[in-house]
């Protein structure tokens, strides 16, 4: 499914945010998502692996990330599930990233007018 406007998809929750910007520089399977999501927040966003694989079954099905088998096997010595960002889950995420900057622009500004 290809959003007509990406703004339409806009805002992103914080954990879907977290979850794709973990995807962002490589494909990661879930355990790595979880961790990578607690790390990039600081702590603030702690997944449960619950609701970590419903969002991921939300993602797939909305064709921002695909399923690839991991090269590292898991217990058992089958490949791991491994997830990664498609190109419209790429777009997404940068309209996203630019969409939080301008609002940061905006406060900096209103702040930095506010304290002169």
């Amino acid at each position: 499914m290809v959003p007509a406007n990406l703004d339409d998809q806009l805002p992103l929750t914080e954990a879907t945010f977290f979850i794709l910007l973990s995807l962002a520089p490589a494909q990661k399977h879930g355990y790595a998502i979880l961790k990578d999501v607690e790390a990039l927040s600081e702590g603030r966003v702690r997944l449960s692996t619950g609701t970590l694989y419903g969002a991921l079954k939300r993602l797939l099905d909305q064709g921002w990330i695909e399923r690839v088998d991991d090269a590292e096997a898991g217990e058992g010595g089958r490949p791991r599930k491994a997830y990664q960002l498609t190109h419209l889950g790429r777009r997404l995420l940068e309209a996203e990233t630019g969409r939080v900057e301008r609002l940061a622009r905006a406060a900096r500004l209103r702040v930095v007018n506010k304290a002169a």
